[in-house]
């Protein structure tokens, strides 16, 4: 390989087998969440009696700012915290702080499933979170319900989002898991509609087999271009060019001024080519893709006393030797290997 990338980017010293560079960092900081969402944690997987983590395996909020202290000497200028649900981690705000003050992370962002929301947003945002994302699958309550298995109403979500807005966090992205025969009828104009009235970016998701327990069929997906075209049939849409290199979702403006919209077609378009993505796990195992079946131990040498330098030579030599396509390689019989549950390492 020369000396650019397959982008046209200069090398850097952090680039995997196929020259793309480590940018972003996703870092789960539980994997506990008070939603179960059948494309996420099926109840009748993660029960009452599912053995979650107990708190001394989770990296505590130091272990993380340090881990993610040497990702930024490696290039990482974006970190999202995930889940699980992220806010049901005590004092997630004061985690947020110390992850803004690192030098070379420029962004912190934060999903959520915005029960917790209304009451969290302002001290995130006095934080300094940068941006928040908003995980909703419907405005319609018995398909909320249905979804989150939860007796969670869905204008506790609507009254979070809000509070985010007000804030500052603006604007907020919403995301829509969109299954066929789940939510795939007005679901998706009543989203589509809302984050126009609202001024949020609404943005469309293909169902992804991540993991092994959501039951994924490739007949249960919808793809992006059919949402597009129904969108589009009500309210008319033309594309808009990417704010960044590697963005995953496809952006489109509605013609009327009403603001944008998108869509996530990792099924239907792979975007492995331009993934730059780390994710860190709640008790620190790196994975360099969503679908991984296993990840690298990065707690057991942080808590044993790697030093910094060591820390940083084994995160780099995991990366380089990357090689990771799945979405542009899914068969029928990759779809089915054993992977990663996206609530351990939060999508």
């Amino acid at each position: 390989m020369g000396s650019e990338d397959f982008n046209g980017e200069p090398m850097t010293s952090v680039n995997d087998q196929f020259g793309r560079a480590l940018r972003d960092l996703r870092i789960s900081v539980t994997d506990r969440c008070n939603f179960r969402c059948c494309y996420c944690m099926p109840r009748d997987v993660f029960g009452t009696d599912f053995p979650f983590m107990d708190s001394s395996e989770l990296l505590s909020f130091e272990e993380i700012e340090r881990i993610t202290t040497i990702f930024a000497r490696l290039g990482v200028k974006k970190v999202r915290l995930t889940g699980g649900e992220p806010l049901v981690r005590h004092g997630i705000e004061g985690l947020v702080a110390r992850l803004v003050a690192i030098e070379g992370i420029d962004d912190v962002a934060l999903t959520t499933n915005g029960s917790l929301l209304a009451a969290k947003a302002q001290a995130l945002r006095d934080a300094g979170l940068t941006r928040i994302t908003v995980s909703l699958d419907s405005l319609d309550e018995a398909t909320f319900r249905a979804i989150s298995d939860v007796k969670i109403p869905v204008a506790r979500v609507v009254k979070g989002i809000a509070a985010a807005a007000a804030t500052g966090l603006d604007p907020v992205k919403v995301n829509m898991v969109v299954k066929r025969g789940m939510n795939d009828g007005q679901d998706i104009l009543d989203l589509a509609s809302f984050g126009r009235e609202h001024g949020y970016i609404v943005r469309f998701i293909e169902f992804m087999d991540v993991g092994t327990t959501n039951g994924w069929r490739l007949d249960d997906v919808v793809s992006a271009a059919d949402i597009i075209e129904r969108i589009n049939a009500v309210w008319p849409i033309e594309p808009v060019d990417p704010h960044y290199r590697g963005e995953v979702a496809n952006r489109y403006r509605y013609l009327d001024g009403a603001g944008e919209v998108g869509v996530i077609a990792s099924i239907t378009k792979p975007f492995c080519q331009t993934c730059t993505r780390a994710r860190l796990s709640a008790k620190g195992e790196l994975y360099t893709c969503l679908f991984s079946g296993a990840g690298h131990d990065l707690r057991g040498p942080l808590r044993s006393g790697a030093s910094d330098d060591e820390l940083e030579t084994t995160i780099r030599g995991i990366w380089h030797r990357r090689t990771d396509r799945y979405s542009a390689q899914r068969t029928s019989e990759t779809a089915g290997l054993a992977k990663v549950e996206m609530s351990y390492i939060g999508g």
